[in-house]
């Protein structure tokens, strides 16, 4: 039997044995349904291992919608092969076998599992305090014993048919509680252990499960959507951007379609800065070592930095983030009350790296745009400032159409004291009592997530969803309490005495590249006209009509419409299917009557034709809504 045992990567070294009510939460699913999922990962790693039996697994945990995990094997699984595991994991669940679970010794777990050095990190790691692949940590576990002197500590194992895994649960009873028609593989890919490009290459399968066979069926019908509007796809087809191997991974290249969807955010969000009251400052792109020391952000941040670079014996760092250059900006006069806030906002260029593993297509990048400010501002000015931030946020949510969101308050943990966090728990459960104060006042709805804040204080982070129903993390707005005083930053307060003021971090459009790739797949492409990189192709059905059709083109342009003319030999069919796969809002096709007529026969990408029209009726139907920002046609 134990041949086919391995260590699954969610066990227990001494820490608490969690219920599917607390294990459900911290996955963010139902009770039922984060059980099935968890058993099929199980049962798929039984189904692999029958077909390849000097396989190796590793980790293995349920995710939103399913269930993955990652094999160590010679070659990659083909799609013969995915389909003989799903088929295989069918007859598994059919013939019902039962979960049971009991415990073994880790010295046990080390002689079950020697065959798997994978099984036998995890399980060191564990001993040692490290935790396991979720992040969580050893209650118990004595980080300066050796694994070989530690004493004693339970691991739950569960077996179902011939396969045994080492995890802490839950799991079905039995596979009857597992609808054999609402689970299907999807995908197989590669994946570094442990996300880290320096370890191993391992194959990945995923696959998705749900209760009813209708659910599964609604789910991939939006899986066959969402590949029709993935940003990586349409990026490429709408010729936003591109990457180049030898510009370098996570580097993207703005094209000049994409350049004009940037110039647009940062027009919208100037003018909303601009009416709050920013001030617009920029700063280098990089600085020396002693800054971000001083800030703290070289300890906490240095794996996520580009490696410096030495000249004349001083290190210089391309910049990850731009407060600190801000707080630069601050302290460069003596401020006064009556100064206060100081509001100073950037677009700069931000440089991380991220692991090669991690980078996808705009979501993760390591060269980024962000739309970045920092406020400055006295304890009794703090509410008014922070609910002014959330206020951006719901205008672009209205803007751009996005009805699902969920504002998240991430807090401290007392244990990361010292280490991932600022070390001053009072100063912590003051401003996060005032952040949970002021969103409680204001009716703004959100969640509290422990342990996931910044390491200078707490900070509200934004899910959207696409109309699809697909998440992203969007924005950040975070509370400093610590690093200004790192900067002696002070203003003389109403008792002539100087005083520490508090700083916000925000981000309420997060970067330029992010939100791109967030409207791209929202929009599929087919942008509002004031955000489209063409609003507009003029279409001269023959020769005779181009020189009208550039007459009406330099009108609209008079009007800051972007528009061009396609005079090319094309068919005028071929020309309204091209402008309708490039997403452009309006076509303008000329013949011989609208030329006479001083007149454009407009057609919508949708397909609609609403006919001919004078050039003057048309600008006054679409200019304003241009200028308003209207979310449709």
């Amino acid at each position: 039997m134990w041949a086919k045992a391995f260590l699954f990567a969610s066990v227990d070294m001494g820490s608490p044995d969690y219920g599917d009510a607390e294990m459900a939460r911290q996955n963010n699913m139902p009770e039922d349904l984060y059980r099935i999922r968890h058993s099929l990962a199980h049962i798929m790693a039984e189904a692999v291992l029958e077909r390849f039996p000097d396989a190796k697994p590793t980790i293995g945990p349920p995710v939103e919608n399913g269930f993955y995990y990652d094999f160590q094997v010679d070659k990659p699984f083909t799609p013969e092969d995915m389909e003989a595991f799903e088929s295989r994991m069918k007859e598994i669940v059919k013939s019902n076998p039962a979960f049971s679970r009991r415990e073994v010794s880790q010295t046990e777990a080390l002689q079950i599992f020697a065959a798997n050095p994978f099984k036998i990190e995890l399980i060191n790691g564990l001993a040692a305090g490290a935790g396991d692949e979720m992040g969580e940590e050893s209650e118990d576990a004595d980080a300066s014993e050796s694994p070989a002197d530690s004493q004693p500590v339970a691991i739950s194992v569960y077996t179902q048919d011939t396969f045994t895994d080492l995890c802490r649960g839950p799991h079905v009873a039995s596979a009857r509680e597992i609808n054999p028609q609402a689970f299907k593989l999807t995908s197989s890919s590669g994946a570094y252990w442990r996300g880290d490009e320096h370890n191993p290459m391992l194959q990945r399968i995923y696959g998705v499960a749900f209760k009813s066979k209708q659910e599964l069926e609604e789910y991939l019908a939006k899986v066959e959507e969402a590949k029709k509007r993935d940003h990586r796809k349409l990026g490429k087809e709408l010729e936003i951007f591109i990457f180049d191997d030898e510009v370098g991974p996570g580097l993207p290249l703005w094209l000049p379609n994409g350049g004009i969807l940037i110039e647009e955010l940062e027009r919208l969000a100037k003018e909303m800065e601009l009416n709050a009251g920013y001030d617009r400052v920029r700063t280098p792109h990089l600085t020396k070592e002693d800054l971000f020391l001083r800030s703290g952000h070289l300890p906490y941040y240095a794996e996520s930095m580009y490696p410096p670079m030495e000249l004349e014996g001083v290190k210089y760092y391309v910049k990850p983030m731009n407060c600190p250059m801000h707080h630069k900006i601050f302290g460069a006069k003596q401020r006064s009350y009556r100064d206060l806030p100081v509001r100073l906002a950037e677009y700069g260029t931000c440089y991380r790296y991220e692991k090669s593993g991690e980078l996808f297509g705009l979501m993760r990048v390591r060269s980024m745009q962000m739309n970045d400010a920092h406020i400055y501002c006295a304890e009794d000015q703090f509410e008014q400032e922070f609910m002014g931030v959330i206020a951006f946020y719901l205008e672009y949510f209205r803007l751009f159409g996005i009805d699902k969101y969920v504002m998240r308050l991430s807090t401290h943990s007392k244990k990361g004291l010292g280490k991932k966090y600022v070390d001053n728990e009072s100063l912590w459960l003051k401003t996060e009592a005032m952040v949970r104060n002021a969103m409680t006042k204001h009716n703004v709805p959100f969640v509290e997530i422990p342990d996931e804040a910044a390491f200078y204080g707490p900070k509200i982070d934004v899910q959207i969803w696409s109309v699809i129903g697909k998440e992203f993390t969007l924005a950040t707005n975070q509370v400093d309490f610590a690093v200004p005083e790192r900067f002696d930053l002070t203003f003389v307060n109403r008792e002539g005495k100087p005083e520490t003021p508090l700083c916000i971090h925000r981000a309420p459009l997060g970067t330029h590249e992010r939100t791109v790739g967030f409207l791209l797949e929202h929009y599929a492409g087919a942008f509002p006209v004031w955000l489209a990189p063409a609003q507009a192709l003029i279409i001269p059905i023959a020769d005779r009509h181009v020189e009208y059709a550039n007459q009406v083109a330099a009108k609209l342009r008079a009007e800051a419409m972007r528009v061009s003319v396609d005079d090319s030999t094309e068919r005028m069919q071929n020309k309204i299917r091209k402008a309708q796969g490039q997403k452009i809002p309006y076509m303008l096709v000329i013949g011989d009557k609208e030329r006479d007529a001083g007149a454009v026969a407009v057609r919508l990408r949708t397909g609609e034709d609403l006919k001919a029209m004078p050039v003057d009726q048309f600008i006054g139907r679409v200019v304003p809504i241009i200028k308003a920002r209207a979310p449709n046609l």
